[in-house]
């Protein structure tokens, strides 16, 4: 199935690339810096988001962007990549592939450096602290909410992707040594410690919700040892999770949207204001330059400078 995916996609790419030469009069230059960047935004949809093509939204579009930028890449760069993007959606429902252009609401990011929204430990601790299964009634409810809890705690407490969480399987934590096996970018693995609360909140998924989803599981779903899965019991999926970490920081009084990536980023900045060193905060984060990690200084300064403005008599 992948592959037959994979060879539609080449040929989606393969006629862009003819658009651009033939009718558009690019040269060979532009044609290969867009084909590179349609090639990019495909393999996200198929890999990471898991839709079609035809499922495109600016959504995706934005989660592309943001996965290019945690890689390192520069502003510049982005703004380009998001120029490419808007052509790229432009042809896609011009010739019918998708069922309308999407790109026309994707932004350049900003020039110069963008420093990510992160929790205050406050809020948090109130994003965590605030799901209660024993206040709902249903069985499936509380299963779903003792599963969102575990989402919610792996993800602050491991600095996890959201495609690396969705991708866990059952056996890659381990209990004993509280830490979590994670297959990051590149197909590279890594080894990330796991906290006390996220672990029993894990253990309690596994041992009182996952049992209560499992039953759900559909004839036509596979868990495949999935950690996590969605009501009808097969693996679940990053747009759910994405899902139900804006709602229940909603819920939790946080004034803002909020992503898997804003935990994995809070995550980083506290590990930094607490006095990890950078290159352990890279090994936790999987980053495969100390570069990228570097941001979380300038976050954590930014946040000392908006504190002593608002405190200090003479700021």
């Amino acid at each position: 199935m992948s592959t037959q995916r994979e060879r539609a996609d080449a040929a989606v790419v393969d006629a862009y690339a003819e658009h651009l030469r033939l009718e558009r009069g690019r040269s060979e230059h532009t044609v290969r810096a867009y084909r590179r960047e349609a090639i990019g935004l495909l393999e996200h949809l198929r890999s990471v988001e898991r839709i079609e093509v035809e499922e495109l939204d600016v959504t995706a579009l934005r989660s592309w962007l943001g996965e290019r930028a945690e890689s390192g890449a520069s502003s510049g760069t982005l703004a380009r990549s998001a120029a490419s993007a808007r052509t790229f959606t432009t042809w896609l429902a011009t010739t019918g592939r998708i069922p309308h252009d999407v790109g026309g609401r994707l932004r350049a990011p900003r020039r110069g450096r963008h420093l990510p929204t992160v929790l205050s430990g406050d809020q948090a601790g109130a994003l965590l602290d605030g799901l209660d299964p024993a206040a709902r009634t249903s069985p499936i409810d509380q299963a779903v909410l003792l599963r969102d809890a575990a989402v919610l705690e792996l993800l602050y407490s491991s600095g996890l992707r959201v495609s690396e969480l969705v991708a866990l399987d059952s056996a890659g934590i381990d209990h004993s040594q509280g830490t979590v096996r994670v297959r990051g970018k590149g197909d590279k693995e890594r080894i990330v410690p796991v906290g006390a609360p996220a672990l029993e909140a894990v253990r309690r998924w596994e041992s009182e919700g996952r049992p209560i989803l499992q039953e759900n599981l559909a004839s036509t779903a596979r868990a495949d040892g999935a950690l996590f899965l969605g009501v009808r019991g097969g693996r679940l999926g990053d747009r759910a999770v994405r899902t139900l970490v804006d709602r229940h920081a909603g819920e939790a009084g946080i004034p803002r949207h909020i992503s898997p990536h804003t935990l994995r980023h809070s995550a980083a900045t506290h590990l930094v204001e607490g006095g990890a060193d950078l290159r352990s905060v890279q090994d936790f984060l999987g980053h495969s330059s100390l570069a990228t990690t570097q941001i979380y200084t300038h976050v954590s300064a930014e946040r000392l400078r908006r504190t002593v403005d608002q405190a200090h008599p003479r700021a």
